[in-house]
């Protein structure tokens, strides 16, 4: 089978109801426009949070968004690492499908559509928030980590649908962003203790921004988004806001007032997950505004991370939890890429639900278009995400095609049960992720018909981004 052609079909599969939508309750009505948030931690394992069971970490706001909406239990972030991930959340494609392969690589391609540019011809006022990391936000002086290096990697929010931009590059201290912490806050770099961080934060071409930078780096990053909503709702205009926070990404450390959440634990546990808590207040900060603004009923949010968490387990800073699951970030076993997630839209998802449907960061577009009634056919194709509308509306709970992954050597498709790893010329690894969530037991030898059904679906996989990856979608 072609390919781009099964992708095609699925779509038109996926986004071909109309824009009926049914309300918790089952009655139908017809859709307004909803606005749209998605808020991405940085380096947040699958078990950084309380309602994936975390015992010691205190996220009551993430804990209540869970229980407002629906949870998906197997949530993947579309690499192991944050470039490519959020490349996806903005096209539904794989990341390899444009050369965001891994982190600070690659950029956002003009000839991409991204959600921001497709919701601004559908009305919406759209914004970014924080972290940026899909291309280089000046080329007129030295920047984070590539900026003024190489004009070929600029491509910044405002030249990608984003009309209102609070971003940096890439990372930056999660508290006091803009100065070099000590050393133990870990992946400092060269840089001397005190000194400016190097990577600002930019509005527009040649616009950093000088004023409120001190204390909580979300804070810092929510006080620009609650604005841009509280404007929004002043306009009557829907809205996209994307607010991809730093936390809790390396170099990771946090105000006295978080660390005391956790007097009992160690330093480095106090730091961590008092930053955690940090963040956790400010997304509770901002569903208390859009209530209070009355815009929460009909607001999508979608919650996640951009993958698995940093490092070795309880080492310094990297205090990370991945549940339970094998790997961290940067590996395709589920520690690398399974993430926490949540969707939250009160007029049409019943609070309290959860869901083991294996659902991809690549489709949040197509969820988007499904729910605005667009059956066309995507500017850009081939799309790898599918609408989750179906999950919430109908119950469905099985994907109707594999997603693919892919991140230096190793190369992973994983389906409604099973997953298949492979990692260079080794044998290839082949898991039930329904009896063996934790990738214990190599099942291959017994089960040869599954594994070749998806050694083929995979290596079509990987044709069909390097063909995208050569020009043949534009």
């Amino acid at each position: 089978m072609h390919y781009p052609s099964l992708y095609f079909i699925l779509l038109l599969l996926y986004t071909g109801c109309s824009t009926i939508q049914p309300t918790p309750s089952g009655s139908p009505r017809r859709a307004e426009k909803p606005n749209v948030i998605l808020i991405m931690a940085d380096d947040m394992g699958w078990g950084d949070v309380g309602f994936n069971g975390n015992k010691i970490v205190q996220t009551p706001a993430l804990d209540k968004m869970a229980g407002d909406g629906i949870v998906f239990s197997r949530f993947y972030a579309a690499a192991p690492v944050c470039s490519p991930t959020r490349g996806s959340c903005l096209t539904g494609r794989n990341p390899f499908r444009y050369g965001v392969e891994s982190a600070n690589v690659g950029r956002m391609k003009p000839e991409e559509l991204t959600l921001a540019e497709y919701l601004q011809q559908k009305g919406y006022r759209t914004g970014h928030f924080g972290k940026w990391h899909l291309g280089t936000l000046t080329n007129k002086e030295i920047d984070a980590n590539r900026g003024g290096k190489d004009p070929a990697d600029y491509s910044p929010p405002w030249e990608n649908g984003f009309e209102v931009c609070f971003s940096t590059e890439s990372k930056v201290p999660t508290w006091d962003p803009m100065t070099t912490p000590g050393s133990d806050a870990g992946d400092i770099g060269k840089r001397t203790p005190g000194t400016p961080f190097g990577t600002s934060y930019w509005t527009g071409p040649d616009k950093k921004v000088s004023d409120n930078l001190n204390g909580d780096d979300s804070r810092i990053i929510m006080d620009r988004v609650i604005p841009f909503i509280e404007e929004q709702s002043q306009n009557s205009q829907p809205f996209l806001a994307v607010v991809w926070l730093h936390t809790p990404h390396l170099p990771v450390l946090t105000g006295e007032k978080y660390r005391q959440l956790y007097a009992q634990q160690s330093p480095d546990v106090q730091q961590f997950y008092g930053s955690v808590s940090a963040m956790d207040e400010q997304i509770g900060r901002l569903r208390k505004r859009l209530k209070e603004l009355g815009l929460d009923k009909n607001t999508l949010v979608f919650f996640t991370s951009d993958n698995g968490p940093e490092g070795k387990a309880q080492e310094g800073r990297t205090q990370g939890s991945t549940g339970g699951f094998k790997g961290r970030k940067r590996s395709l076993y589920e520690g690398g890429i399974r993430v926490p997630g949540i969707v939250v839209w009160p007029a049409h998802i019943k609070g309290g639900s959860q869901t083991d449907y294996p659902a991809v960061t690549s489709d949040y577009f197509p969820t988007i278009r499904e729910i605005l009634g667009d059956t066309s056919r995507p500017q850009v194709m081939p799309i790898d995400g599918v609408s989750l509308t179906a999950v919430w509306q109908q119950g469905l709970r099985e994907r109707a095609t594999m997603i693919g992954f892919q991140f230096g050597r190793q190369k992973a498709a994983v389906g409604n049960r099973y997953k298949l790893y492979i990692n260079g010329t080794n044998t290839p690894e082949l898991y039930d992720l329904s009896e063996d969530p934790f990738e214990a037991r190599n099942i291959a030898r017994k089960h040869p018909d599954e594994l070749q059904k998806m050694q083929v679906f995979l290596d079509g996989f990987v044709q069909s981004c390097a063909a995208s990856n050569a020009g043949a979608d534009y």
